[in-house]
């Protein structure tokens, strides 16, 4: 145990260091395990028909010891912090007494301090979860909040609730599996560890709603004979669950951590050196016809001059994040230089850089769709 903290720590203090926070963009997987810890759980306890002296009666409460939880999820990511999932979780816990079991006396129900309880409750199903990512806080730390509604199997196993009286001991039993919708609330944090990998950390409340109830039999034992087994059941309710997860989550097909070109170094151009701007729609990285005239033309020109090399040079507007941008800008390069080898330019004379959200052509604040800044610079030196 004192091995496997060191190593977490470790992890934990190396984090920064490891990668930063990207987007999720696509398709993602993720799965965690950990506790769960339910509130006392709410009951109303009796035999169907007419009560007899020496009955459990009335509601009480079930009180559980912590428990295991784990979930697996599948999700996808729209590369603006929101992300949607679908989820298939499951929860247990061990009940280890009750409170405020009474007795029908008679004249009324009687608390019996000597009462208590026992039994498991597991529950599994699956939930649909909206999340929305903080990508811009720090670059080795995303926290993120969601929502989440689903259905939920509910299995008692060996409930049972007895009371010692002077007279008789009562036991009933009951159990089965009953469904109920879900819903749930979810704070945590992801720690980037690698391109498209992340370790998480989640705190979860869920709660059921409505009632379950679950068919038993109840049994009144007393000195010289035995009264049952007699038809009851165990109304169950608030089912309410704090849960502690450690996971890890991985999406697909993201890019690999790009280094921030460096900031242009004054130089004396060995020569004179022809641009052309082509522009693109935005958060768009496809080509629109009137690009693809400019980058003919880069093109046909390239061949009437001695050229030493030709810049291809992406740039983003200031809306999504500086990670996000970095990428796109490198896309659109991308594409105008598979358009340049398309109209006859050698792949190899041709450098590809991408500078995101940086060298604006106009100045904004952070957070603006400006046409002018979402461009590709064609330079032939």
């Amino acid at each position: 145990m004192q091995m496997r903290n060191a190593l977490l720590a470790a992890t934990i203090v190396a984090l920064p260091l490891a990668a930063q926070a990207q987007p999720v963009t696509g398709l993602y997987v993720g799965a965690g395990i950990g506790i769960n810890i339910l509130q006392p759980e709410s009951a109303d306890i009796g035999t169907i028909g007419r009560q007899h002296y020496n009955e459990l009666f009335g509601s009480t409460q079930f009180n559980s010891e912590p428990g295991f939880a784990g979930v697996v999820s599948l999700g996808w990511g729209f590369g603006n912090g929101v992300r949607v999932e679908v989820e298939g979780d499951y929860r247990n816990n061990k009940f280890n007494n009750t409170t405020g079991l009474s007795v029908n006396s008679g004249p009324g129900l009687v608390p019996d301090p000597a009462a208590s309880g026992g039994g498991w409750e597991q529950k599994y199903g699956g939930m649909v979860n909206a999340y929305y990512d903080f990508n811009r806080l720090a670059p080795w730390v995303v926290p993120y909040v969601g929502l989440g509604v689903g259905y939920m199997w509910v299995n008692e196993r060996n409930l049972v609730a007895y009371a010692p009286t002077n007279f008789a001991n009562t036991t009933i039993e009951a159990g089965g599996t009953e469904g109920s919708f879900a819903y749930q609330a979810i704070l945590g944090a992801a720690f980037p560890i690698g391109p498209g990998l992340a370790l998480t950390a989640e705190y979860r409340f869920m709660g059921l709603a409505g009632d379950r109830t679950y068919g038993g039999t109840e049994t009144i034992a007393y000195a010289h004979h035995t009264r049952g087994p007699l038809p009851a059941s165990i109304d169950m309710s608030d089912d309410y669950n704090h849960t502690i997860l450690i996971g890890v989550r991985y999406a697909f097909g993201a890019p690999a951590a790009v280094a921030a070109a460096p900031a242009p170094m004054a130089a004396p151009a060995p020569a004179p050196a022809r641009s052309y701007l082509v522009f693109f729609d935005w958060d768009k990285a496809n080509l629109t016809p009137r690009a693809q005239q400019i980058i003919k033309e880069a093109a046909d020109n390239s061949t009437k001059v001695k050229y030493t090399r030709i810049e291809v040079n992406g740039y983003t507007d200031t809306s999504g994040t500086p990670q996000y941008n970095q990428g796109l800008s490198i896309r659109r390069a991308q594409a105008v230089a598979a358009e340049l080898v398309k109209d006859g330019v050698p792949q190899g004379a041709i450098a590809i850089q991408g500078f995101g959200e940086t060298h604006l052509l106009v100045p904004t604040g952070p957070g603006v769709r400006e046409p002018q800044n979402r461009r590709v610079e064609i330079i032939i030196r």
